[in-house]
């Protein structure tokens, strides 16, 4: 008997995109009223456009109720292009639309804490062009436990009454997050490349509907391989914030990710700013790290991933996360020193050596900084995308 890959010309499902799934923080909920006392979404269209990395001739998506404290029912649903094809607008091409269904039928109940692929729909999609996904739910979700991914860089658009087929949202409510989508699968037989990350490679900093992110930078730079972007503000390597930890997460957001052969991950930075600023504080935080990063790397090689890590960039001047005495600093240097001895990953990007100030080592470059000497303008995540070696991407 065939594989499903051979029956269609050697093509397997890969994912072009995602987005780390979060439980949704009170601030970044939708507005009322598409939020109630005790439910959400309820007689509400959602339209949402993604960047996509990698084309296709199929396509399917994932919608997700990992965090969701109640089924998450979908009336209806539907995918297209964007007018003009451009990210976080209204509008879409109105013969570029498909219903998407689930096993034939045109809705679905996400169970809690589940996710649900969509059936597979024709339409071509181009590497690097932007896709408008459209849900519509009438009953609503019956609670406030909401699955969301609020740094999007995006814009979202939320209306009231059924118009998931509608060409064009006049009056909807724009809001710069994305909701309920986790992933856009295509048919395609390329590498993809997933990226763990934090704030720093979830694009703050970055432009609202510009897709300027640095692995959006990267992408651009060889548009031949899925560039996936597993990252979130405030994330963590080694325990829990806003979302699951890296080693909690490493198995659904990595080894789980259908196509996925490579993986690169840059984060430590919250997890040294958050220990204590003591001398003992720092050297327990960067053993962790580097154990816990040596567990990554194990866990994914056991599945045939390359691994590659990247540098810790500089905080030096950040308010919260710099210390007068220079432990956190200590900290990074020894963890940098360490990654660079290739004692860990397959290979190393220098993230910290692109991003510094050389007459200021301990800070960003201030051509980089968007002023809270942590975080990256454009500039700066270009230059972190440019420091990636092009063979990692082949």
């Amino acid at each position: 008997m065939s594989s499903p890959a051979a029956a269609h010309g050697g093509r397997r499902w890969t994912h072009t995109w995602v987005a780390m799934p979060q439980l949704t923080e009170p601030d970044n909920m939708p507005p009322a009223p598409f939020t109630g006392e005790s439910d959400v979404f309820a007689d509400t269209t959602l339209r949402q456009t993604v960047h996509v990395t990698i084309g296709g001739p199929q396509v399917r998506v994932r919608f997700s109720n990992a965090y969701g404290g109640a089924g998450l029912p979908l009336t209806a649903a539907a995918i297209g292009r964007p007018v003009d094809g451009l990210p976080g607008v209204a509008g879409v091409v109105a013969e570029s639309v498909h219903a998407l269904t689930f096993g034939g039928r045109a809705g679905v109940v996400v169970p809690v804490g589940a996710q649900v692929v969509s059936d597979p729909v024709d339409l071509p999609v181009q590497p690097g062009e932007n896709l408008s996904i459209t849900v519509y739910s009438a009953a609503g979700q019956a609670s406030l436990d909401l699955t969301s991914h609020p740094g999007s860089r995006t814009t979202s658009y939320l209306m009231r009454g059924d118009r998931h087929a509608a060409p064009d949202l006049p009056g909807a409510v724009g809001v710069d997050h994305w909701y309920l989508i986790s992933g856009v699968e295509v048919r395609a037989d390329g590498p993809a490349l997933v990226l763990v990350g934090d704030s720093l490679t979830d694009g703050r900093g970055s432009t609202t509907n510009g897709n300027d992110r640095w692995p959006d930078q990267l992408f651009a730079r060889r548009p031949r391989i899925a560039v996936l972007n597993q990252a979130a503000g405030g994330n963590r390597v080694l325990d829990d914030g806003l979302g699951p930890s890296v080693l909690a997460r490493l198995d659904r957001d990595v080894l789980a990710t259908g196509g996925v052969d490579r993986m690169l991950i840059f984060e430590g930075v919250n997890d040294i700013g958050t220990a204590p600023a003591t001398p003992a504080g720092q050297k327990q935080v960067a053993d962790d790290l580097l154990f816990a990063l040596e567990q990554v790397a194990t866990r994914a090689r056991a599945r045939d991933l390359t691994v590659y890590g990247a540098t810790i960039t500089p905080f030096g001047g950040n308010t919260d996360y710099d210390d007068p005495d220079g432990h956190r600093e200590a900290a990074r240097q020894l963890i940098n020193a360490t990654l660079r001895r290739g004692r860990v990953f397959d290979e190393i990007v220098d993230f910290d050596v692109a991003a510094r100030d050389p007459a200021a080592p301990r800070r960003l470059n201030p051509a980089y900084d968007i002023g809270d000497h942590l975080h990256f303008n454009p500039t700066g995540y270009a230059a972190l995308a440019a420091a990636v070696p092009l063979r990692w991407l082949r």
